[in-house]
């Protein structure tokens, strides 16, 4: 490799690159590798300092580079003294190759290194050296903090005012490299860059209008009258016209502004909770420059306002619409609104240029707003129209332009109402079925789903506002072509079906060939699905098209799906029979029917028994028949307990069909419920049917039903007490003004039955509609607060419910009187309000939810309780929130969340012993609360990802892997979400995250221990490795010295590399099935 031969040098490194690469890790306990880097090391470094070869150096520098991503941590101090000079070598190369080495040894690298190589840094910047000198330096900390991460974060309170101060020095590309230092900050140190986040915004706004040797004046002026011209040719000339009038190798200043937006775009993509600021501060300059002449600058300043606008769009789960009452407007949303004119505007002098990037560009932002705010564009759809026919039909319009104009169109038409485009479908649709018609199948496919929506706009079910273009129907040359792509296929099918339905009378002798094309592909296996959903989209039609040609064939492979083992197919071909049934069914005969009732052995078996002439009891005793015999010796199999309650609302069906019938059905009910000699499933599903029954009829004149019921909650069987229960609350549901005083009365005398009969007041307040309730709220109120006390947990959380479900009927009077009961004396009365609270919030929109938001904050409060039991209570109802209706909580999390981590740590004063005989037996009364806790942060996770602090998440599920069996089950879980949803976090904790890993993965259960002990270590150990697998599969973990060493330990035995394999063959097969969507 010294050699003075070319060949010989490039030969040399080949093979020492190929050698460096197939060493077998240090942490492998091979003494093979430390020997052959201990070496070369040397002369390597010695071949760096060979000044007068600069190929030698590019080429050890390579060599040292590959080392470094092997992590050969003993040789990292002699690498960093070696390096560092390499920094002011007068080759601009050799200083790139330093630069990339050094990145190399920095995620790898021990504490005192990278706080020695941070230092070097700062004091070489400190000494005012060469400007070129100083590029390099300040190159070389951007990418030590792109690769370094946290580990910056604790010198930046040096670094930045330094890096700032030479953003003032008249040298663009120094200028560049150090709005690229600021962009590395900012997404790899976050939290620690806040007190410095709006001067970087000022200096980002600052220099991304940073243009001295161009007018953009000037250029706005001349382009002023033609704002809503579409003469594109005349503008194409004049865009030529000044790309060469001002094109300037020399001008770098470009490079200054492109650098500045990609920092803005960092501090958009991870500071959502500054984004009013953003949208007051950056948005208008944004916006303004996107006249930027430079088209690789245009494209990122397009690319920073999507990233503005997909941090608008609502988080999951999160209720912001402005539909909802007492629910406000995100303030982004509002501001974003305000702006859509500008936006539109700006953009509409974008679609008319010559640049297809340009243009790319747009559709891509106006993609991501027609999806952040549907119908806002609805206004400007004639501004955008004319850009969107000139991009299908420009002739040197690019596939990939033709494609995004469609994307965008198709995204236009499902987020805005179908009025706003009929004046304009005679623009629209030449161009779309031209399009269908282009040989590229990425651009038919995507036509093809643009033509199915501006279906539905031309002739709507309700009613044709104009007659269709008979170009429409050139979907049917696709249709029976077998060459074209599978997705094109399926989305001719698709389109063709909207057609039929909406437009069959109008098809005349195409319908007929049309309907064999389409039981062609339901025999196709690779579309059977699709025209499935199709033919059921066509049955539904109210044009009533003729399906009788198809049907004959049609319907036995219907029936033959539903043995297949594909829950869709199945599940759509039971839409698509049942559709046609209700709609087609004088055009069913005898053997179509016998096809379907082959594969369903139920429906059979009632036409074997010739169903059409069976009467009521024939038919009641079809159906309670089965449980009769449930459990006894010639039938032993139990029926399923989902059975009992389907059967029994059929039974009621059957009821309100023949009242005539159904007061001696009720009658021989009651009678089976006494009869001792019935079996259990006779008497469950007895009681079942009898509470079906009575919802739907009064059973006022059954005199002794009452006492049956009450008889029933004595029974030695839970399950006959719980369906006696339901019973009781169904009939009172349908007889509400005898059986309610009845109930409340039983409540307040009978404590034996107390828990049931609570039960049954459940079901009543569930079922009840709101204005029947309201004249007995207070009666219940009363009494339910009553036993809000009770010693017995079980009955305290049925009244909890019971006072959540009770509050929802009138929130306004008994919100409040809940909320004063946060003052009560009893911490037993405190955990049921609090629990009452959780039951109050659901995840559909509901009145109460404006009044909860108002006081939730008064009822987490309780978080800091002093008695654990209400602490854990207050856990649960935050959860409830968290999960249900994250909009309440979110406002709130700063002031939540200390108390909720504060949860999470082992509380010392709640762990105490007992004495059980000769042993002790440690209790920790603290367990459930942190186990509360811990599910609380599970759950924000998804609904609140970027309202945490998700350093100091980490820091709690940290110590959770070090906790208890159920909580270290728990944080496994967490840690794997977290690897998904934030990598760059989770690799800056890495080190401390392995620790306990390791622990629970090679801790072994003592000799002699119960078989329980056993199997609970081995359910630790694979979820454990679970959350391995999760961080294996994060690209830069590799570079972990520690996850290294780990990542050999676990393949070097035997047992933990087959639990790992094993893993990670379940989540690549997982992957494949979810991407199956047959």
């Amino acid at each position: 490799m010294m050699s003075d031969k070319e060949q010989l040098r490039d030969i040399s490194s080949m093979g020492l690159k190929t050698v460096i690469a197939e060493l077998p890790p240090c942490s492998a306990g091979q003494s093979l590798t430390a020997n052959v880097c201990k070496k070369i090391t040397s002369q390597l470094i010695g071949a760096m300092g060979k000044q007068e070869d600069v190929s030698v150096q590019l080429e050890a520098l390579d060599i040292l580079s590959d080392m470094l991503s092997g992590t050969l941590i003993s040789f990292h101090a002699s690498i960093l003294t070696s390096l560092l000079p390499q920094l002011t070598s007068p080759r601009m190369a050799v200083r790139k190759r330093a630069i990339m080495a050094l990145g190399h040894l920095v995620p790898s690298c021990s504490t005192t290194l990278f706080t020695q190589l941070t230092e070097h840094l700062l004091a070489e910047l400190g000494r005012g050296q060469q400007t070129s000198t100083t590029r390099t330096y300040i190159q070389c900390l951007a990418t030590v903090s792109r690769q370094g991460g946290h580990r910056v974060g604790e010198h930046l309170e040096k670094i930045i005012p330094m890096v700032m101060t030479f953003c003032s020095v008249e040298d663009d590309e120094l200028r560049e490299y150090c709005f690229q230092a600021f962009e590395a900050f900012v997404r790899r140190c976050p939290k620690e860059m806040s007190p410095h986040i709006s001067t970087v915004i000022k200096l980002c706004l600052r220099y991304i209008t940073y243009d001295p040797n161009y007018n953009y004046d000037v250029d706005e002026g001349g382009d002023e009258d033609g704002d809503e011209s579409m003469d594109t040719e005349d503008g194409e000339d004049e865009d030529q016209e000044s790309d060469d009038e001002y094109s300037d190798d020399d001008d770098m200043s470009w490079k200054v502004r492109r650098s500045s937006v990609k920092c803005l775009e960092a501090v958009i993509s991870t500071r959502r909770d500054l984004l009013v600021e953003l949208y007051g501060s950056v948005a208008p300059t944004l916006l303004a420059r996107f006249k930027e002449r430079e088209e690789n600058v245009k494209t990122d300043i397009f690319v920073a306002f999507v990233a503005l606008l997909k941090q608008t769009r609502p988080s999951q789960g999160l209720i912001t619409t402005a539909t909802e009452p007492g629910v406000q407007e995100d303030p982004a949303i509002t501001l974003l609104k305000k702006q859509v004119p500008t936006v539109v505007k700006a953009l509409h002098k974008q679609l008319k240029e010559k640049s297809m990037k340009s243009r790319q560009d747009c559709f891509s932002l106006l993609t991501e707003l027609a999806n952040v705010l549907p119908g806002a564009l609805g206004k400007h759809i004639p501004s955008l129209i004319p850009g969107i026919v000139h991009s299908l039909t420009d002739k040197s319009t690019s596939s990939n332009m033709k494609i995004d104009a469609l994307s965008f169109l198709n995204v236009l038409l499902c987020s805005h109402p179908p009025a706003v485009f009929q004046p304009h479908m005679k623009a629209i649709l030449p161009p779309v079925v031209q399009c269908v018609e282009d040989p590229f199948y990425k651009i038919t496919s995507e036509a093809l789903l643009v033509t199915q929506q501006m279906v539905t706009i031309i002739c709507p079910l309700g009613g044709r506002n104009s007659v269709p273009n008979k170009s429409i129907y050139s979907t049917l040359d696709k249709l029976p072509a077998a060459d074209i792509d599978q997705e094109v296929k399926e989305r001719a099918i698709s389109c063709m079906g909207h057609i039929v339905c909406h437009l069959g009378d109008q098809l005349g002798g195409d319908l007929q060939p049309t309907l064999q094309i389409f039981l062609e592909r339901l025999k196709n296996e690779i579309t059977r699905l699709t025209a499935v959903k199709t033919l059921t989209l066509i049955a539904t039609s109210p044009l009533r098209i003729d399906l009788r040609p198809l049907l004959t064939e049609g319907i036995p492979i219907l029936a033959s799906f539903l043995r297949k083992n594909q829950r869709a197919l199945k599940l759509s071909t039971l839409t698509a029979l049942n559709m046609i049934v209700m709609n087609y069914s004088d055009s069913l005969k005898p053997p179509m029917i016998e096809a379907v009732l082959n594969e369903l052995p139920f429906f059979k078996a009632l036409v074997v028994t010739k169903a059409g002439n069976m009467g009521y009891n024939d038919l009641l005793k079809a159906l309670t028949g089965p449980f009769h015999g449930s459990g006894k010796a010639t039938d032993p199999t139990p029926m399923h307990r989902q059975s009992y309650y389907s059967v029994a609302r059929c039974v009621a069906a059957l009821s309100s069909v023949c009242p005539k019938e159904a007061s001696g059905m009720v009658t021989g009910f009651i009678q089976e419920v006494k009869n001792p000699k019935c079996s259990e499933s006779v008497r469950i599903l007895s009681f079942l049917c009898l509470g079906e029954a009575g919802r739907t009829m009064n059973l006022g004149g059954q005199k002794e039903l009452k006492t049956v019921i009450l008889e029933a909650f004595s029974s030695p069987n839970e399950e006959v007490k719980s369906a006696a229960s339901c019973a009781l609350g169904n009939i009172c549901v349908g007889n509400l003004e005898e059986y309610l005083p009845f109930m409340l009365t039983e409540i307040g005398s009978q404590a034996k039955r107390r828990y049931l009969l609570l039960h049954s007041l459940k079901e009543v307040i569930s079922a009840c509609s709101t204005e029947s309730l309201l004249a007995h709220v207070e009666d219940i109120w009363a009494l339910l607060f009553k036993n809000r006390e009770c010693a017995e947990e079980g009955t305290r959380s049925v009244v909890a419910e019971c006072l959540g479900k009770l509050t929802m009927v009138n929130p306004a009077q008994l919100l409040p009187r809940l909320k004063q009961q946060l003052s009560s004396g009893s911490p037993v009365a405190r955990s049921t309000v609090v629990t009452a609270v959780k039951f109050t919030i659901v995840d559909q929109p509901v009145p109460i939810d404006s009044l909860l938001k108002g006081c939730i904050g008064d009822f987490l409060k309780t978080l800091q309780d002093k008695d654990p039991n209400v602490r854990r209570v207050a856990l649960v109802m935050f959860n409830s929130a968290a999960h249900n209706k994250p909009s309440l909580i979110r406002g709130l999390l700063a002031s939540v969340l200390p108390s909720l981590y504060n949860e999470t740590q082992i509380r010392k004063d709640l762990i105490r012993e007992v004495e059980m005989g000769p042993f002790k037996h440690t209790v920790d009364d603290g367990l459930d609360v942190r186990k509360a806790a811990f599910e609380c942060m599970y759950t924000l996770l998804d609904s609140c990802l970027d309202c945490l602090d998700i350093f100091e998440f980490l820091d709690r599920v940290e110590e959770g892997l070090k906790d208890h069996y159920d909580i270290r089950m728990l944080t496994f879980i967490m840690l794997a979400r977290l690897c998904c949803l934030c990598p760059n976090a989770v690799v800056q904790r890495l080190d401390r995250l392995i620790e306990p890993l390791r622990v629970t993965c090679t801790t072994k259960v003592k000799a002699g221990s119960v078989k329980q002990e056993f199997e609970k270590q081995e359910e630790l150990r694979r979820s454990a490795m679970r959350a391995v697998a999760a961080l294996l599969s994060i690209s830069e973990v590799e570079k972990s010295p520690a996850m290294a060493d780990f990542a050999n330990q676990i393949r070097t035995n035997a047992e933990m590399a087959s639990i790992l394999e094993s893993i990670q063959g379940d989540t690549r097969s997982s992957t494949v099935e979810s991407m199956d969507t047959s």
